[in-house]
């Protein structure tokens, strides 16, 4: 996978809304009602990361679930960062 450049990522960052882009990473963060409904969250979006061969580097805390999405090859973002967080938007969309 080829890495983006910052004016792509940031152009396709317009598409997803609360992501922003630093230290070679597109990143988000979300509040739940409890840890229940966070850890759900997170089971759904583990399912989704291993289909793609793509996995997020995230921390939970009670409610809150941040994640950071990078291609560690690249060296920064890729196309499969993109794709992965479409694919987070889609579940918590659902949730």
């Amino acid at each position: 996978m080829e890495k983006l450049s910052t004016e792509e990522i940031n152009k396709r960052l317009g598409d997803l809304e609360g992501w922003t882009y630093a230290k070679d990473a597109i990143h988000t963060s979300f509040k739940f009602d409890d840890f229940k409904d966070a850890f759900t969250v997170m089971t759904r979006i583990a399912f989704e990361a291993e289909a793609l061969q793509h996995h997020p580097n995230w921390g939970n805390v009670y409610n809150e679930l941040e994640i950071s999405l990078s291609t560690h090859d690249a060296k920064g973002v890729t196309e499969k960062d993109f794709k992965l967080a479409k694919a987070i938007e889609n579940i918590i969309e659902s949730a």
